[in-house]
C-alpha cells in the first residue's frame, strides 16, 4: 500500500518575504508548497500544480482582492478547496464577509506561522470527516420543495404565493445544504464545517439556533416540522424532496 503523499498547499500573497517564510515552516512540517504573488498566477498555478489540499489566500491582494478570487473559487469547479484567508484587518466585520464569500477559516496578520498551521490541519481535518460529495452543489435557477422554491442566483426564498423571503448568507449555505443532500441525516459537527467552517466545540449551539432561524423562514413548526427535522443524538435531516429547475 503506497503511503499517502503529502498535503499540497497553495499561498496566494503578494508579500514575497511572508510567502518565503511559510514556505520554508510549512515544508518543514511535512507538506508540499507552491506560492504565487496575485490572481492571475494562482490561475495559472491550480491548472498547472494541483490539485491542492487547500488555498492559503491574502485578502489585500493587487489587482483581484482576496474576496473576489474566494467568491470566484466557490462558483468554480474548484470550489471543493478549502481556503483560509490571511488579512492585514483585524475588524470582526471583514472576517465575518470573509466567511461569507465562502472562505473555512479567517487568519489576521500578524499571526505565528505555528498558528497558521494548526488552522491548517483543522480545516483539512474537517473537511476530511465530510462524506463523500458533501461539497457538489446544484447548478439549477431554482430550486422547488413543498410550498418554496430558492432562487439559487438572487438568493432567496419565494413561497406559493409569489411572496420574497429574504436569507442572510448563513441561512441561505445551510439551506442550499439541506437541499442538495435531502433525506440524509448531517450531524452538527458536519453542518458547523460547510456553515462557517469553525470548530464545532466552540460554537456547539451555533447550529442549532441557526436552523431555528432557518425554520423561521420556512414557517416550518418545530414541534411538528414538515422541512428539517431533528433525529436525536445525531443532528438534522431535510425531509421534503427537492426538484431542480432551469
Amino acid at each position: 500500500m503506497q503511503p499517502r503523499p503529502a498535503d499540497h498547499v497553495l499561498i496566494v500573497d503578494d508579500d514575497r518575504e511572508i510567502r518565503e517564510l511559510l514556505t520554508t515552516y510549512l515544508v518543514k512540517n511535512g507538506l508540499r508548497v507552491a506560492s504565487v504573488p496575485t490572481g492571475r498566477h494562482m490561475r495559472a498555478a491550480l491548472e498547472e500544480s494541483g490539485p491542492f489540499d487547500l488555498i492559503i489566500l491574502d485578502l489585500m491582494l493587487p489587482g483581484e482582492d482576496g474576496l473576489t478570487l474566494c467568491r470566484d473559487l466557490r462558483s468554480g469547479r474548484h470550489k471543493s478547496i478549502p481556503i483560509l484567508m490571511l488579512t492585514a484587518r483585524s475588524e470582526e466585520a471583514d472576517r465575518i464577509l470573509g466567511l461569507e464569500m465562502g472562505a473555512d477559516d479567517y487568519l489576521a496578520k500578524p499571526f505565528s506561522a505555528r498558528e497558521l498551521l494548526a488552522r491548517i490541519r483543522a480545516v483539512m481535518r474537517r473537511t476530511r470527516m465530510l462524506p463523500p460529495n458533501m461539497h457538489s452543489t446544484e447548478t439549477a435557477r431554482t430550486l422547488a420543495f413543498g410550498n418554496w422554491q430558492v432562487d439559487t442566483v438572487a438568493r432567496h426564498l419565494i413561497d406559493d404565493s409569489g411572496t420574497m423571503v429574504a436569507l442572510s448568507g448563513a441561512e441561505y449555505r445551510l439551506l442550499r445544504i439541506f437541499l442538495d443532500h435531502p433525506q440524509k441525516v448531517l450531524s452538527r459537527d458536519q453542518l458547523l464545517s460547510l456553515t462557517q467552517g469553525r470548530e464545532a466545540e466552540l460554537f456547539e449551539r451555533s447550529i442549532d439556533l441557526l436552523v431555528s432561524r432557518l425554520r423561521q423562514r420556512l414557517r416550518d413548526d418545530a414541534r411538528e416540522p414538515r422541512y428539517i427535522k431533528t433525529v436525536r443524538s445525531e443532528g438534522y435531516v431535510f425531509a421534503s424532496a427537492v426538484e431542480a429547475r432551469d
